[in-house]
């Protein structure tokens, strides 16, 4: 293929992948919902520096260290189980009673932009996917590095589009959506698909 037909196709491919429910979708709605604009932009922001991390890790190479050694791949997909776990957990049995705004006293943007890049970081199967996925879509006697952070971009891009779009949708039911019981469903509905990625996660195989 041109490489233009390769842009092409690794676009179409990304954006199906974007546009699939998952973990990343969850935490952007849970986020919009109960925190806000402003926080769910943040957790997407760190969701998509997660991204990049990976993306940085497969072009030096770190991501065919995890695609190939079980230690390194077990060890990272433990952690990032573990981590998922425990986001859930305090979720369920710690769900919020009102909707908090950002007050002078601290600033849950950053809690939420850290959370949101170490779910990506701590997720093996994302430097998996793309020390298996991203090759495809290389053409031959191209530069290695910068056509894998080239391609992780635009997987980047289509991730912010498709947050944005996921926070807009939020903000006409926001008055609904910040009602106690309302929050508290979230919560523990976001809590519990934590918990099933998590042990997804850790049963995982390669």
């Amino acid at each position: 293929m041109s490489i233009t037909e390769n842009l092409l196709a690794f676009t179409l491919a990304a954006t199906l992948l974007t546009l699939t429910p998952g973990l990343d979708t969850a935490l952007v709605l849970r986020t919009a919902t109960v925190e806000g604009r402003r926080q769910a932009l943040r957790a997407a922001l760190g969701i998509n520096a997660g991204c990049l991390i990976w993306g940085a890790a497969v072009a030096f190479g770190l991501g065919a260290l995890i695609a190939v050694s079980e230690l390194a791949f077990n060890l990272l997909k433990y952690c990032g189980a573990a981590y998922l776990a425990w986001l859930g957990l305090n979720m369920l049995l710690r769900p919020r009673h009102s909707f908090a705004p950002t007050g002078a006293n601290s600033d849950p943007g950053t809690n939420w932009f850290l959370k949101g890049m170490l779910g990506n970081v701590l997720n093996p199967k994302v430097g998996v996917f793309y020390v298996s996925f991203l090759p495809q879509f290389i053409p031959q006697g191209q530069p290695l590095v910068a056509w894998t952070f080239g391609l992780v971009s635009i997987h980047v891009v289509l991730g912010l589009v498709w947050s944005l779009l996921l926070i807009a949708a939020t903000r006409p039911l926001a008055g609904v959506l910040q009602r106690e019981k309302v929050i508290q469903w979230m919560d523990r509905t976001t809590g519990m698909i934590f918990v099933l990625f998590a042990a997804r996660l850790a049963l995982s195989r390669r």
